[in-house]
């Protein structure tokens, strides 16, 4: 029986009156990419108003690693609320802070003395990094990279490449931020070491490492379209930072906790970052952010120096200690890494028939499609709207990323079955028929 129902258009009847209520009481700006509203949700199904079944190849964007409503999450949620919701752990603190920063340290990549702080969303977590890098080192630069996405905040909007809709008219930003070009395969065709040399030749002579804080990078960079760098890159820039006294910040917010196949994607690349930043997957649905990173680097901040008011709520902490456990004992690496065959396989395959396809790329859970102008490395977004639109007219969350906008990515919660994943792609291969 299909995992997909739909009992009306889309958006329904229901969504298209809520779309109108929200016309009227939100702004523009918080705009809705696809025009449905969720009632409940279980694993990787959402159910809207109109009572329409959709799978979910977007989990809120890596959020829902672990599915919507795990019953695991769900209770310790529940019995957190029940025993106090906030009191600051800044004023007076309690043990799940220290037991998540525990686990988290025991995670992450690396065997060295580690410290962890935890805040609201993956912008805050970024903006902590440079702050603690920049106190450590003394030093004021941040380089970021080529089609980089940090955030939405002043600092993180400087930080992030991708002008349109992100920064468009919100300037002027932070200063001390210097973009350099990254690896991408697909476009530049350089092995990791020519693409290495490439980056930090620009780094030294036009920037200089006597003036360098850090060098903050996606392991495999998410909104700007799910690239992957050539081997041997990320390790080349991680040797040079450790050479120069510059802080290597690895930003795993959309590829940490399991969604690339490892706990974190730095581990594939064999890297050991001194600061890593995490979001998304760690809350399971609730706003849960970290940093954490060598001990001496992140206790270089005066006491006082570091915090807010809702950083490490309880409630959230709850949830991400709930949902950090599910993914170690459910071993969700290992279903990330099953997802991303299947991913890889059947998108492979169609782009063996489709030339809009120019490249099907990711690690894991964490799988994208390139469309190009037949021929040509031309990006055409175009074909990857139409391909959205008609996965989301036949039931399937499907999300764009890419700077210029024309790569569809592949992010299902990792408890997705076999089934749903399959019916989802299927769609999938029917939008590129139906759109030729």
């Amino acid at each position: 029986m299909p995992e997909i129902s739909l009992a009306t258009s889309i958006p329904g009847p229901k969504s298209a009156a809520l779309l109108e209520r929200k016309r009227r009481s939100v702004p523009d700006g918080v705009s809705v990419t696809f025009p449905v509203f969720v009632e409940s949700a279980d694993g990787a199904i959402l159910t809207d108003v109109d009572g329409n079944r959709l799978i979910d190849l977007g989990s809120g964007i890596a959020v829902s690693s672990v599915g919507n409503a795990h019953p695991k999450v769900v209770k310790a949620v529940q019995d957190q609320v029940a025993a106090f919701t906030h009191t600051a752990f800044g004023i007076t603190p309690y043990e799940s802070y220290i037991e998540l920063a525990e686990l988290v340290a025991s995670i992450t990549p690396g065997d060295f003395d580690k410290r962890t702080m935890f805040v609201n969303t993956g912008a805050e977590a970024v903006e902590n990094a440079v702050k603690i890098a920049r106190r450590y080192t003394g030093k004021p630069a941040v380089v970021v990279f080529d089609h980089a996405f940090h955030g939405r905040t002043n600092l993180t909007m400087a930080m992030t490449a991708k002008q349109a809709p992100y920064k468009t008219g919100f300037g002027p930003f932070a200063p001390d931020v210097y973009r350099v070009p990254a690896s991408y395969p697909f476009r530049d065709g350089l092995t990791g070491a020519e693409a290495a040399e490439r980056t930090i030749y620009q780094i030294e002579t036009q920037i200089g490492a006597a003036n360098l804080a850090a060098i903050v990078i996606e392991p495999i960079q998410g909104e700007g379209g799910f690239i992957v760098p050539a081997p041997g890159y990320l390790a080349a820039l991680v040797k040079w930072a450790n050479e120069n006294d510059v802080v290597f910040v690895a930003d795993e917010v959309q590829a940490g906790f399991a969604r690339t196949g490892d706990m974190f994607a730095s581990q594939f690349e064999k890297i050991e970052p001194d600061l890593i930043t995490m979001a998304k997957g760690i809350g399971g649905g609730l706003p849960l952010a970290a940093v954490t990173g060598r001990a001496e680097i992140m206790n270089a901040a005066h006491p006082g120096g570091l915090g807010g008011t809702y950083g490490g709520n309880p409630i959230s902490l709850a949830a991400g200690l709930a949902t950090v456990h599910v993914m170690i004992d459910d071993d969700l690496p290992a279903k990330a890494r099953a997802i991303g065959e299947a991913l890889l396989a059947r998108l492979g395959a169609a782009a063996k028939t489709d030339a809009r396809i120019g490249d099907v790329r990711g690690r894991g859970a964490m799988v994208a499609a390139e469309f190009v102008v037949p021929g040509t490395t031309k990006p055409d977004a175009h074909a990857a709207d139409a391909v959205i639109e008609y996965m989301a007219q036949h039931g399937v969350v499907v999300l764009e990323c890419g700077t210029d906008g024309n790569v569809i990515r592949f992010l299902p919660p990792l408890v997705i079955t076999d089934v749903q994943l399959a019916e989802a792609l299927d769609v999938f291969d029917e939008a590129l028929r139906a759109t030729r």
